[in-house]
């Protein structure tokens, strides 16, 4: 490549960095303007499944491979049917957008994709530098969605816990799911002193999405996940499937602040940029919604450390992590108080950061007692631990 500076360089074409693409290219204002994409890998297999909810139309649905009106919620004594309306739960496929994203994008005007290793980036304010495989490139607005754990995992002031799970898309014998409904989360499980659930999304009456999921600190042998879909299956009488498609997941959940490596020139987006819904996982929605932000910001021109995505919701998040982490094996007594105490709508307005000062106190006084004590000593030692310095 004879050219080695762009306008935008966007590091990594997972979901973060192919939609930060999409924006920029679906807006006028940036169509005279050069964008170089850096991946490594030619993607297009389905290595990635998102799921989100939204209000009933969304700017994916021809790409979406179900939607569902209605989701349960279960625990060891409680078992909840619900409506979702207003809101529809999605499952989005990444072949798809890999597909439309990529075919339709890395080809327009202006627009250069590098399929490259990226070695290391250096950033010295006004300008950065993308060392690659194929050479180095520059800009004074790069976007990196490449996730280095290390910083996080490398203190203690912020919790970390990890959201790991194996799937397995399924084929039955026999009719075996209700396509019309989602299983949110299905607590009632062996929980083994962690917090443990199973997911599934079916697709048909014979096809479906199983997963089996934890949010803890430490990650299981391959086996036993796979081992937990199998006991959850046969007790629910399926024992004659094929399995279609497997795939495996390691999501960070944390409010670790990511944003710090910000500099003028080079703004953390995705997971890479703390862009992950730390109490569960979600991705996706969260990524649409700050680059919405990201476009607007980019248009007044402001340097790239001066955006910010955080708000309340980060610090509800942190007393949450605080207490999963201290409290793991109750962590599906903690889930069971929230959808047992209050409107599904509610709660997942809250999980979308878009409730008011009332409901957010609705949903944070809807624990037991002795769960509000819980939430009330990490209040305690995060205000401790932030306000007075410790030697």
């Amino acid at each position: 490549m004879k050219k080695n500076y762009f306008d935008f360089i966007i590091c990594g074409g997972g979901a973060s960095g192919l939609l930060l693409l999409k924006a920029l290219r679906e807006d006028s204002f940036f169509i005279n303007q050069s964008i170089l994409l850096i991946e490594k890998e030619k993607k297009n297999k389905n290595d990635r499944t998102w799921s989100y909810w939204e209000n009933l139309d969304g700017p994916f649905d021809s790409m979406v491979t179900k939607k569902w009106s209605e989701a349960q919620f279960c625990s060891k004594d409680f078992n909840f049917n619900f409506d979702l309306d207003p809101f529809q739960y999605k499952m989005l496929r990444s072949a798809v957008i890999y597909q439309n994203i990529l075919d339709k994008y890395i080809t327009a005007k202006n627009t250069t994709f590098l399929q490259a290793e990226v070695k290391d980036i250096v950033s010295n304010e006004n300008l950065t530098e993308i060392i690659t495989s194929e050479g180095k490139f520059q800009s004074k607005k790069v976007f990196n969605s490449l996730f280095d754990p290390k910083p996080m995992m490398n203190q203690k002031k912020y919790p970390v816990l990890k959201q790991h799970f194996v799937g397995w898309f399924i084929k039955t014998k026999n009719t075996s799911f209700d396509p019309h409904k989602v299983l949110f989360m299905d607590f009632d499980i062996p929980q083994l002193q962690e917090t443990r659930f199973l997911y599934l999304l079916p697709i048909d009456e014979n096809n479906a999405l199983v997963e089996y999921t934890l949010f803890s600190e430490n990650l299981l042998h391959f086996d036993d996940y796979e081992t937990g879909i199998i006991d959850y299956l046969n007790s629910k009488g399926i024992t004659e499937f094929e399995i279609k498609e497997k795939e495996q997941g390691n999501i960070p959940m944390t409010c670790f602040p990511f944003e710090k490596f910000n500099t003028k020139s080079l703004l953390y987006i995705g997971t890479a940029g703390g862009w992950t819904k730390a109490t569960t996982g979600f991705t996706f929605m969260n990524t649409r919604r700050n680059i919405e932000h990201l476009i607007q910001f980019l248009k007044r021109g402001g340097n790239l450390d001066n955006f910010r995505v955080r708000n309340r919701f980060r610090f509800y998040d942190l007393l949450f992590l605080d207490v999963l982490k201290q409290y793991n094996n109750h962590g599906s007594e903690l889930f069971t108080s929230m959808f047992k105490n209050n409107p599904p709508a509610r709660i997942f307005r809250f999980l979308d950061e878009k409730t008011n000062y009332i409901e957010d106190f609705k949903i944070l006084t809807s624990f037991s007692f002795t769960q509000i004590t819980w939430f009330l000593r990490a209040l305690f030692n995060r205000i401790f631990k932030i306000f007075v310095p410790l030697n």
